[in-house]
């Protein structure tokens, strides 16, 4: 095989790199997972070990990957690979890519039937089809109730629940917007990084962040705002446990898209000007602010509707429809713009993914950045429908790539950034001084452990939700099954 050199596209600009790392740090993670998350967490309890998950774990993590990948100016699995090699050590190391562009691509797979599912609910929003809820109810109640004076009234969330389950089991028509979501990955990808990923984020950025802004406001002005905020910033630590933590950590790290090698990624593309530390700051700031301005752009409606906080992914796909179905017409306008909101940010997080496997494929000889696009987008085609016809498997490939292979990739790029790689090395990229002696004392001394402690006894603690009966000491220190 053929020496693999640098890349030789670049980001067209600062502004452009932003849009981008950022677009594929805000996504669905940020809509459709923090919500769920945090409820089923306790709240504001979860939201304080988040941030402090973001600002000692993920941004070290996130200003370590920018680094890595700019400083090999390769693919993930090739980068790390060359970096080790540059300092005599054990190529073995090339692991630590293959396990993080794996996670990028298990992520992938079910992030683009979720994605799919969004779009299929713009064109019921914008129909008027969660209006109809209601009436469905009232209809149901009166058939039932005719049959049997006893029988329990229909509620709309029922309503809502039986539509969505319906809605997710016409395999074709979610297979066809699989295949139109995935088309427009593979096209954006295919045209290269300055006219594709970023050209594509400068516009939807600037979009998402209106849209987002508008429905906010709305949501404070027509929503329950004081239940929301006492919900988000009133911490409930009776509910942390070790498996908050976990959550936490994953939730942290899917959000800013670290772990998964995807900023290594998006690090060989940028140019010697770019300062990496403050860069991170923006994204991680950026990305944290949209996390919790979702709360807001959600939970306020959840509360002012009597829907569960709680409701795992069907608060997205299930309560968020039956609130706006009871808003009248105008639930029907900022029903569309929300689900058009999830699109664009599923969007520019999707085609960041996608780069992982097609920049990898890339650099082997004889394949062209369109051909590497279209294989990923088949292969994703293939194993998406699995998904469609068999969707109970995307919570376990949640669980695994979340809280498992994100934090063990972060693990193992803190130990290779911080222990394997030398500070001189390092020093070209994120220069001298302070910001540097600060950061390698965190990724040498502070991320290693904590991601450790974190794995070891968030896993054992998940265990015990499947069943597993532990040791009595672990039990004491865990707490009982959940």
């Amino acid at each position: 095989m053929a020496t693999i050199g640098r890349k030789t596209d670049t980001w067209g600009s600062r502004f452009g790199f932003i849009m981008a790392a950022v677009g594929s740090s805000v996504g669905l993670g940020n809509f459709w997972r923090f919500p769920f998350t945090a409820g089923e967490n306790g709240g504001g309890a979860f939201i304080i070990i988040y941030l402090a998950c973001v600002l000692f774990l993920g941004l070290v993590v996130l200003m370590a990957e920018y680094s890595l990948g700019r400083k090999s100016g390769m693919s993930a699995i090739e980068g790390i690979h060359s970096l080790a090699r540059a300092e005599g050590k054990s190529s073995n190391w090339g692991a630590v890519g293959w396990i993080g562009s794996l996670a990028a691509f298990f992520i992938l797979t079910f992030y683009i039937v979720i994605s799919a599912w969004v779009i299929e609910f713009i064109p019921q929003a914008m129909s008027g089809s969660f209006q109809t809820f209601a009436e469905q109810a009232a209809a149901q109640t009166a058939a039932a109730q005719a049959a049997d004076p006893n029988a329990a009234a229909v509620t709309i969330a029922d309503i809502s629940s039986q539509n969505f389950v319906k809605s997710i089991s016409d395999r074709l028509l979610v297979g066809f917007f699989l295949v139109l979501f995935i088309a427009i990955n593979v096209f954006i990808v295919a045209r290269g990084v300055k006219g594709g990923i970023e050209r594509a984020a400068t516009i939807l950025m600037p979009a998402f962040f209106i849209l987002l802004i508008g429905i906010v406001g709305f949501a404070l002005i027509e929503g329950d705002a004081g239940a929301a905020a006492s919900f988000l910033l009133s911490p409930d630590f009776s509910k942390v446990g070790f498996g908050t933590f976990l959550a936490a950590v994953g939730q942290a790290f899917f959000s800013l898209s670290v772990g998964s090698c995807l900023m290594i990624t998006y690090g060989a593309y940028l140019s010697r000007e770019t300062n990496i530390p403050r860069s991170s700051a923006i994204v991680a700031s950026a990305d944290t602010m949209v996390a919790l301005i979702a709360g807001f752009a959600i939970f306020p409606i959840v509360f002012a509707f009597g829907a569960d906080p709680a409701g795992g992914p069907g608060l997205f796909f299930i309560s968020l429809p039956i609130a706006f179905g009871q808003m009248g017409e105008i639930g029907t306008v900022v029903g569309s713009a929300f689900f058009i909101l999830a699109l664009f940010a599923a969007l520019t997080s999707s085609i960041s993914l996608m780069e992982v496997a097609v920049s990898w494929l890339e650099e082997r000889q004889g394949v062209t950045r369109p051909g590497a696009a279209m294989g990923i987008g088949f292969v994703l085609f293939m194993i998406g429908m699995g998904y469609v016809f068999s969707g109970t498997f995307i919570d376990f490939a949640d669980f695994i790539t979340g809280n498992i292979m994100l934090p063990l990739c972060a693990l193992l790029v803190s130990i290779f950034a911080g222990w394997v790689l030398s500070r001189k090395m390092l020093e070209s990229e994120l220069g001298e001084g302070n910001v540097m002696n600060m950061w390698r004392f965190m990724v040498r001394w502070v991320v290693p452990p904590a991601l450790t402690f974190i794995l070891i006894f968030g896993s054992l603690d998940a265990l015990q939700g499947f069943g597993m009966q532990l040791p009595g000491f672990l039990t004491v220190l865990l707490g009982p099954n959940g």
